[in-house]
Order: C-alpha cells, then structure tokens, then sequence
C-alpha cells in the first residue's frame, strides 16, 4: 500500500467507534479534516494530546472542522477513556491496521534498548476536498494542539 502524501486524498478506511458503530475516513470529505493517531489510551502523552483537543475542539468545529483520534485500543478502552477523562474529541479504532498502514504511522519503536512496533504520533490535516495539505510526524504534545488549530485557520 502507497503512503499518502500531501496532495494525496483521504482514502475509504472503515474503522469502529467507541459506539459499536463503523465509520469510513471518507464521511469527513466536505469538511476540514483533522486526523490524528495516537499510541495508547489513558498514557500520559496521550491523556494529553486528548485533553487537548477536547479542551479546543469548540474551536474546530466552530472553523468548520472535524477532529478524530485513532489508536488500536479496543472501541470499549476508548469509551472508558473518554469517560474517565470527559473527553470530547472522537476517538476510533484502527481494528484492521488499514489507516495506520495508509499513513505509515506503524512503525518500528526503541524504548530501553527494545525494539517493538507501535504507532508514530502523528497528525493529518485534509482540506474539505478530502485533500491531505499539512502533516505533523513524530508530535510532541505540548503545544500541538494549538499549532493544528492555527493551521486549519489558515485553511479558511
């Protein structure tokens, strides 16, 4: 599977909802888009970036913009995530690998001296056309958040 790039179109990836509901990446064209993977819920660093983008999705959605968050937790860790945290941000899972392929955010991991795979904090920002323009690899949480708002202001 090719990566996608910028000027690259979101692809047809169903993944499921905390709901037990199935949703595809494609529902979001005709809006602005923010897509983030992230490697773990109830982590610190993600507790963070999702605590972030609760505390300014408004914000997004008041821009015209749709935020959704994507690990491989299990649609049920996700619901008690969101619940134990008020979180406000959608989150999903990647139950397949399919975006996380897509975006090539699967990557290989050295922790302690032991390599292992995981996901590559990252976050993609689509146009309302479903056309990928900005992507942020390898985040660091602080002040992120902010940086994705400030570009998805400057889309419109």
């Amino acid at each position: 599977m090719t990566i996608i790039e910028e000027g690259g179109a979101l692809p047809a990836i169903d993944l499921a909802t905390p709901t037990g509901d199935r949703l595809n990446l494609r529902d979001y064209v005709g809006k602005i888009f923010v897509l983030y993977f992230y490697p773990k819920d109830d982590t610190s660093g993600c507790t963070r970036e999702a605590q972030d983008f609760s505390s300014h999705y408004a914000e997004f959605q008041a821009l015209g913009a749709a935020v959704l968050g994507v690990s491989r937790d299990t649609p049920a860790k996700h619901q008690k995530f969101i619940d134990k945290y008020d979180l406000t941000v959608p989150l999903a899972t990647d139950d397949t690998d399919a975006a996380m392929q897509a975006f090539g955010v699967w990557v290989e991991k050295k922790l302690y001296g032991k390599t292992y795979m995981g996901i590559d904090r990252s976050t993609f920002l689509f146009d309302a056309a479903g056309i990928l323009v900005r992507d942020w690899r390898k985040v660091k949480v602080p002040g992120h958040v902010v940086d994705v708002l400030e570009a998805v202001r400057a889309l419109g």
